[in-house]
């Protein structure tokens, strides 16, 4: 009887277990988050102590007036941060979608195109509205009047190119390697284009190559405000679907035997994912690889139920971004790298060992 019951039990005890090894990863994710953004805070030309850089971010928080060092990390550094983290978890969100999406490891927002048709709509945007005078890069982050229509003509973009390579990847194999290939044409043409447009004059060129390498250094808090509507509303929106991708990853067959209507749920993920990478891109130039890279890694932690995975995403590319953009200026002090170039430099041999162990 005693056996019989202990048998019983144990399922239950698993679960038990694994909710709370999920939970403490969670917890500890965050708190590695805080920590990387508390690093993050007190490193640049001025190098600050972790103490110096607490206390102004709790008098900052508590409405206290801040001077000196204290305003530095507050009007300056913690929008960068919080902005850093903000499109590292937006990226990585979007990327896990579109692999759970197209049950595709090596999916993720630039592989698919959709990262080339946000910065082609985000260049048309400045280019339409006369934001893009000689200081074209800063008329991506502060051209007022034009914020508004950036991330729309991003969006657009970015929704359009998902669009055109699934058009494409159709006409090929049925095969993950078609939508891959399709989409590496679809960004290579929409990357063409965006140079064509750029081509005017020179001063566009040169603010247009260094927007395209990616960058946080003129984020501010009116940049978080802009980017942070359309993270929660992606978030939210993904999380709702969380479920609805556990059952895609049982084959496209099985999912409609379970009532769901996939034409919908596609186009509903593909939005949903587009308006995380356009809102990033917009705002934050072509950050590569983060979409990539930090959804395997928690994939590898927590296991692939998107209720978990997707929370943990965030996470994992908040925390990744927030880390290179951290090493971008203390590696070659007083001079910055830009955050795009760590990140390739990164992610690429990631991406290729993804790619040896597919294969194997």
């Amino acid at each position: 009887m005693e056996n019989r019951t202990l048998n019983t039990r144990a399922p239950y005890l698993r679960s038990q277990g694994r909710i709370g090894r999920t939970a403490f990863i969670l917890l500890s994710s965050a708190l590695i988050l805080a920590l990387c953004l508390l690093v993050s805070l007190s490193s640049g030309y001025l190098q600050l102590s972790l103490e110096t850089t607490a206390g102004a971010v709790w008098h900052g928080l508590s409405g206290q007036t801040l001077e000196g060092n204290e305003a530095i990390v507050w009007n300056l550094r913690l929008p960068r941060a919080v902005f850093g983290a903000l499109v590292g978890a937006s990226l990585a969100v979007a990327g896990t979608a579109l692999q759970g999406l197209f049950r595709n490891p090596l999916a993720d927002p630039y592989l698919t195109g959709t990262a080339s048709g946000a910065a082609l709509g985000a260049t048309l945007a400045i280019f339409a509205t006369g934001g893009a005078t000689a200081g074209f890069a800063a008329g991506f982050f502060r051209a007022g009047h034009t914020s508004s229509l950036i991330p729309l003509f991003a969006f657009v973009g970015a929704f359009g190119a998902v669009l055109l390579t699934l058009l494409f990847a159709r006409l090929g194999s049925r095969g993950g390697n078609s939508l891959i290939l399709s989409g590496v044409v679809v960004g290579s043409l929409l990357g063409a284009v965006t140079t064509f447009v750029q081509l005017h004059d020179a001063d566009r060129m040169r603010a247009a190559f260094s927007w395209a390498l990616g960058s946080l250094s003129l984020a501010g808090w009116s940049e978080v405000g802009a980017v942070l509507p359309f993270a929660l509303v992606g978030f939210l929106g993904l999380f709702v679907l969380a479920r609805a991708l556990d059952a895609l990853q049982l084959g496209e067959d099985t999912a409609s035997s379970l009532g769901l209507g996939l034409p919908t749920l596609k186009l509903a993920l593909v939005g949903l994912a587009a308006l995380l990478t356009a809102s990033s891109v917009s705002y934050a130039g072509l950050i590569g690889f983060v979409g990539l890279v930090a959804p395997h890694l928690c994939r590898l932690l927590v296991g692939p139920a998107h209720r978990v995975l997707l929370p943990m995403s965030a996470l994992g590319g908040a925390t990744l971004l927030v880390l290179a953009d951290w090493l971008s200026r203390v590696l070659v002090r007083p001079q910055e790298l830009p955050v795009g170039l760590l990140t390739t430099l990164l992610g690429a041999p990631f991406f290729l060992w993804l790619m040896a162990r597919g294969r194997r």
